[in-house]
């Protein structure tokens, strides 16, 4: 680092020849000259600690600027921190800011929520090709197949699965010993079907297997099987807090417990769990909405008959 003051200040080198070529002048005077050579000495040593100073000093203020080649710059080019080439450790180019990262796209089933709910559709349905095993104990399944009303934006294959994922939960019907159900596809003989229709086309069906009227809000047990309101099918029930999913399995349970059965029954006390047989979207009394026909330990949950 302080090797070019000590060349600076080092004797002209014409001086040490002209004395090596006077041979004699150099024997003669070497008495003479030897305190000068002294005091010669200590000068060059006294510049040499006063440049090798000068030098950590620069060092510590930061003149070091490229540390690959390994020379220091001269005073006169020194710059501060903030004007360096290399960005301050604080600020890593590569780091940037967590609130302009761009989020990750969303998924189909973040960016759609629910699907559109005409108010009345076409009247003709198409039948889901969608099959699967048998499930509960019963020694007569109970074949179903899944209609949706053509022109909606429903799926009829993921309805007839997510329908059938219902029937064979262990809080089902299928946890009676009695019954058994079977999802088959279209064309196979079936005991009953399941339609997903618009609220007018579900009026429609209604009326004419039961003469009800369900007021384009409610779903109907039909003779030779359901129908489920689109409305209820996607919005779910003011009354039931929950995911859509659970007020789907309550649609299905209620409407099938009917198929198999049972009549409707009202809230058994405060607190308690409200009975799929219950019409809960009419209001709870007190009890706990709830999707299964059986509570967590295999008991039925029922109550007062309406």
């Amino acid at each position: 680092m302080n090797s070019a003051r000590q060349r600076q200040s080092a004797p002209p080198t014409n001086s040490i020849a002209a004395v090596h070529r006077d041979g004699r002048r150099r024997r003669s005077s070497r008495r003479r000259r030897r305190p000068r050579r002294r005091g010669r000495s200590l000068l060059i040593g006294l510049l040499a600690a006063v440049g090798l100073l000068g030098s950590v000093a620069y060092l510590l203020t930061g003149g070091r600027s490229d540390a690959s080649s390994g020379a220091p710059r001269p005073r006169s080019t020194h710059v501060t921190p903030t004007a360096a080439p290399t960005p301050p450790p604080t600020s890593p180019p590569a780091a940037a800011p967590a609130p302009t990262r761009t989020p990750p796209p969303p998924s189909p089933t973040q960016s759609r929520t629910k699907a559109d709910v005409p108010s009345t559709g076409s009247g003709t349905f198409v039948t889901a090709r969608a099959g699967g095993a048998t499930v509960g104990r019963g020694p007569h399944p109970l074949r179903y197949v899944v209609e949706v009303e053509t022109g909606l934006d429903i799926s009829p294959s993921q309805a007839a699965n997510e329908i059938a994922r219902i029937l064979a939960a262990p809080r089902g019907w299928a946890h009676d010993p009695a019954n058994a159900f079977q999802l088959v596809s279209a064309g196979a003989p079936h005991d009953l079907t399941v339609k997903i229709a618009t609220p007018g086309t579900a009026d429609s069906l209604c009326w004419a297997g039961i003469r009800q009227d369900t007021g384009g809000e409610y779903n109907c047990e039909v003779p030779g099987g359901v129908v489920v309101n689109l409305k209820r099918w996607v919005e779910g029930s003011p009354t039931f807090d929950g995911p859509i999913h659970d007020y789907r399995a309550l649609i299905i349970n209620h409407e099938m417990g009917h198929f198999l059965g049972h009549s409707h029954v009202t809230c058994a006390g405060a607190g308690r769990l409200a009975p799929v047989m219950m019409q809960q979207i009419k209001g709870l009394h007190g009890c706990v909405a709830n999707a299964w026909p059986y509570d967590e330990n295999g008991v039925l949950v029922t109550g007062p008959p309406v």
